[in-house]
Formats: C-alpha cells, sequence, structure tokens
C-alpha cells in the first residue's frame, strides 16, 4: 500500500515513505525552501522564523485561505516538522547508499478525511519526486477511485450495529450542504409528498417523512409489515477547514443485511456527490458486503 493509517494517542497519523535518488542536502533543499515547495505542495508557504503563512491557489476546492502555521523541528538535513492549521507534518530524511528515504507523516483532526487526505499527501509527494529528479510531473485527472481506494482500505466505509440500530458516517470532501441536499432530495424542496427516492435503499419500505430541515435534517418512517417500525435519518454536517460529512442511522435495523444495504447506498450516493451517477444497483456487491459483516 502507497500509505498506512495509524492511530496514535487516539489521533489518526497517516504515513507515506518514498525512496528518492539524491542527497539528504538536495531533498532538504526541495522538502523546506518555499520557492521548491511551490513545485509539489499544495499552498505557497511563506516562512518567517517559527511563524508559516499558506496561501491556497484561487481554484481550490477549499473553505480557507490557507490559514497559519508554526515550524516545529528544524534539523538540517534531517527532520523537518511544522503545524499547518490543526495538521501536523513532518518530513524525515534517511540517508542511503544510493540516495536517501524520505518518511512523511501527517497527523490530522479528522478520521473521516483520511480518505481524501491520503491520495491527496500521495500526489504531492510523487510531484516532489519527479521534481527532485528534473521531470514533468502530471497530476491525476481523476480522483473518485483514489479517494474510494484509501476509504475501503481504511474502512471509513463501514458501519456499526449498535443497540439504536445501524449507524454509518462519512466524509462528502468539501460538497456544499446546499448541493448534498438537493442531490438527496433530487434538487427539489419539497419533501411533503413523500420520502425522495434516494433516501432509500431497495429493500426498505419507506414510510412518512416526520422531519425535514433543508440542508441538513431528513428525517423519516420506515415500515415492516405496512407499520411504523423505526426511522431512518440522514444528517448533513460542513466543519469549516475541515469538509462535510453525513450520519445516517435506522433505528431498529441489525445485522448483516442493514449493514450491507445503507453500505452500498452510501457507496453509491458519495459517488454522485462527485458527479458519478452508477446504475443499476450493484447487487454482487451488496451480497460481497453482507458476507463481510457476517465474519466480523
Amino acid at each position: 500500500m502507497d500509505a498506512e493509517l495509524r492511530m496514535i494517542e487516539g489521533k489518526p497519523v497517516l504515513r507515506f515513505e518514498r525512496t528518492l535518488r539524491h542527497s539528504p542536502e538536495k531533498v532538504w533543499r526541495v522538502v523546506t525552501d518555499p520557492a521548491e515547495m511551490k513545485h509539489w505542495f499544495p499552498a505557497e508557504v511563506e516562512i518567517d522564523g517559527r511563524r508559516m503563512r499558506f496561501t491556497f491557489p484561487d481554484e481550490a476546492p477549499v473553505d480557507s485561505d490557507g490559514g497559519e502555521g508554526e515550524l516545529l523541528e528544524s534539523d538540517p538535513p534531517k527532520v523537518f516538522a511544522f503545524r499547518w492549521l490543526t495538521d501536523v507534518l513532518r518530513f524525515e530524511i534517511l540517508p542511503r547508499e544510493a540516495g536517501c528515504l524520505l518518511v512523511f507523516t501527517a497527523v490530522v483532526t479528522n478520521r473521516l478525511s483520511v480518505g481524501r487526505d491520503a491520495p491527496g499527501w500521495a500526489t504531492c509527494l510523487d510531484a516532489l519526486v519527479a521534481h527532485a529528479d528534473g521531470t514533468e510531473f502530471e497530476p491525476p485527472a481523476e480522483w473518485l477511485s483514489r479517494i474510494e481506494h484509501y476509504v475501503r482500505h481504511f474502512g471509513l466505509d463501514e458501519g456499526t450495529d449498535e443497540p439504536q440500530g445501524v449507524r454509518f458516517e462519512r466524509d462528502l470532501v468539501w460538497a456544499p450542504l446546499d448541493d448534498v441536499w438537493k442531490l438527496l432530495t433530487e434538487k427539489t424542496e419539497d419533501t411533503e409528498n413523500g420520502v425522495p427516492v434516494r433516501a432509500a435503499h431497495p429493500g426498505i419500505t419507506p414510510g412518512e417523512v416526520t422531519t425535514s430541515e433543508a440542508p441538513r435534517l431528513l428525517e423519516y418512517e420506515w415500515l415492516q409489515d405496512g407499520e411504523p417500525h423505526g426511522k431512518v435519518r440522514w444528517e448533513f454536517e460542513h466543519v469549516p477547514l475541515q469538509g462535510t460529512t453525513v450520519t445516517l442511522v435506522q433505528e431498529n435495523a441489525h445485522g448483516p443485511a442493514a449493514l450491507a444495504a445503507w453500505h452500498v447506498h452510501l457507496e453509491l450516493f458519495f459517488a454522485a456527490t462527485q458527479g458519478e451517477i452508477r446504475c443499476p444497483w450493484p447487487a454482487d456487491r451488496e451480497e460481497e458486503l453482507a458476507r463481510r459483516y457476517s465474519g466480523r
């Protein structure tokens, strides 16, 4: 795998390695000099003593101007570490016979976001290596499959079976709340005429909408044998500098089948937030997930 995810003192830590065919001194310049960093780091960097300032390009899909940070450690040509907003980034350069090994770690605030952070940092490090080599770097044109890869590998898509029912939390990257609400309700603010089709998977029978608070909360009854058996709740949240998340709960639903169905539904919903509508319903994927949840 290209990245590892560890939990250290309750915080998620991403770890990457890159082998470079250059001396530690050269790699140190690429890693620490703002004039060199502009070729691979996602923001422009200014360093004034221990104070650091970051500026995103205008087209960056984030709700921040980049923010500030602090230089935490500088030991040429071995270790360079700094805080960027709430994240702590550390670069360790280890000499090797044919060059050096770069070990990069990112201590992040939000565990759910590592599914997008990992491909982002992997791309930055690939750009760093290319710049050190003096070659052109072509950033990936497609991000959805890369995010999905890490989300699955790190288990960020898995639901839990709790006393209340099944529960999922998913990262929706930087999708605006209004956009995800319109996607869920199929571009209409009216939920009085029934539960939107996208708010229920094929195996569930929806009842009446009980709460609709655009663009944050949709709740409806689900039926068993024609009678209300519990509620399904979609809740969206946007946290500045962290992004958008969805929490989904189906009350009084338990077991692998319920987990697998919502797991698939949220995979499709996430893809839709990234502009990819997938049809038909992937029954094979649902069966695969049901077997996996049965084995937990």
